[in-house]
């Protein structure tokens, strides 16, 4: 049964910092929600905070802390980390909750708050609507200890060395990097005092960039979604690759060698058919969601693997994984999540996989990438007055079917509404860029007067 959330997006909560919703009173009353709703039954329970690098971290940590603690749970504070080391510390510290501060790859103004159970994974929709309640309708707002059961907030001061030996375990014992020349890019955020440091512990040469945050400059002309120096510094530097993670350092981006573009989906194609060939991809199966290229589909399929798509989100991704077993999935936007190592996607750890592939195959990015042959492909937003289900709109059914029929196994198209603008989100792929052109525009235009 699906459930309707009103502050919770696909990750978290997330907006404009110090205006409605992300505001000290609602981080405050966020704090008191994930204390009441991860109570596990012992006397005193115990939520791990951390955060990325922007101003208003230390407003909304402050606000979230003094929440979880007027609820009666104490508060671990780990300051600047990875979302993945947010998840990886609750887990392994036995905490009952894990909160992150940030905004991901939004400029520094945005902040949001994400959550984690106790088990690593982020919150199910039910247990966010609960969280919703408490804030909303002020439920139980009543619930107030006093003495000695007030909570009390601490900090970890070993949660970076914590993290930084749980990642580089990863990385198998008979490899290394020595010598290896990487060029890492942390968005100034984060990550920037961890992932350089796990890479040159492993042996490789590291270059940084983005590893500098004032506060202000997380995201800016840098990371994941700009990562244009990075790709030029790599045939530079004469470097293996690059990779460039997002604020919050869950997401990845990688440059081969000659500073060109390594996509998600590319990622998961290396990764996935070197995995079907050692037997260690669980069920012969990678997750990924509608947005994943129809040439990541072909590559598992001819490796003797099958794709399994989803919804578009991490966390459907790892519903699915976790529903039926399978043990590796991710995004074409970077988002890896390999669940032998860890409860969600992370950048780090996403490279280092891949860099044992490179070291297995001896083999560079420019030629394991050719794995994939990439399908064009041609999104196009359309502006539309409602939200109606696609087969109640026979005009959109009958184009639909007219460029299925002319496609057939070699094309496809996605159609789906945005959950925050009111925007449908046409997605045609195939093997000829002009048709695939042709098949979004009037996708376009049938959805544009059907719903405009």
């Amino acid at each position: 049964m699906s459930v309707t959330r009103k502050l919770f997006g696909t990750d978290g909560v997330r907006g404009i910092a110090n205006q409605y919703p992300m505001t000290s009173e609602v981080a405050l009353a966020l704090g008191r929600a994930i204390a009441m709703t991860s109570r596990s039954g012992r006397h005193r329970h115990r939520i791990v905070i951390g955060k990325d690098t922007r101003a208003s971290g230390y407003m909304l940590e402050m606000a979230m802390a003094s929440g979880i603690c007027s609820a009666g749970a104490d508060v671990l504070l780990v300051g600047p980390m990875p979302t993945p080391a947010i998840a990886f510390l609750t887990r392994s510290m036995r905490a009952d909750g894990g909160v992150v501060i940030s905004a991901s790859h939004n400029p520094y103004q945005d902040n949001g708050i994400k959550f984690f159970g106790r088990d690593g994974y982020k919150l199910p929709d039910a247990v966010e609507v609960e969280m919703e309640r408490y804030v909303l309708e002020n439920h139980r707002s009543n619930m107030r200890p006093t003495k000695g059961h007030v909570g009390r907030a601490s900090r970890v001061d070993d949660a970076k060395g914590r993290y930084l030996v749980f990642v580089k375990s990863s990385f198998p014992d008979d490899l290394d990097m020595d010598g290896m020349r990487i060029v890492v890019d942390c968005a100034n955020g984060s990550a920037y005092h961890v992932a350089p440091t796990i890479m040159s512990e492993l042996g490789a040469i590291v270059t940084t960039l983005g590893v500098t945050p004032d506060g202000t400059n997380i995201n800016l002309r840098c990371g994941s979604l700009h990562p244009q120096q990075m790709m030029r510094l790599v045939p530079k530097h004469g470097a293996a690759l690059g990779m460039a993670l997002d604020g919050d350092a869950d997401r990845l981006f990688i440059s081969d060698e000659n500073g060109e573009e390594v996509d998600g989906d590319q990622i998961m194609a290396i990764c996935a058919t070197y995995m079907l060939k050692q037997g260690t991809l669980a069920k012969n199966t990678l997750v990924a969601t509608v947005m994943s290229n129809l040439g990541l589909e072909r590559a598992i399929e001819r490796a003797g693997g099958k794709l399994v798509r989803t919804q578009v989100g991490d966390r459907y991704v790892v519903e699915e994984m976790r529903k039926n077993g399978y043990n590796f999935g991710g995004e074409k936007s970077g988002h890896l999540v390999y669940l032998d190592y860890s409860t969600t996607g992370d950048g780090t750890l996403a490279a280092i996989r891949l860099i044992e592939v490179m070291l297995r195959t001896g083999k560079p990015l420019s030629e394991l990438k050719k794995v994939m042959e990439i399908y064009p492909q041609k999104l196009i937003n359309v502006k539309v007055a409602r939200k109606e289900p696609i087969n109640d709109l026979p005009e959109v059914k009958k184009a639909l079917k007219a460029m299925e029929d002319e496609f057939g196994h070699d094309g496809r198209a996605v159609v789906r509404f945005s959950g925050t603008e009111a925007l449908a989100r046409v997605m045609v792929e195939g093997p000829s860029e002009d048709r695939v052109t042709y098949w979004a525009e009037e996708l376009a235009g049938v959805i544009a007067k059907a719903l405009g």
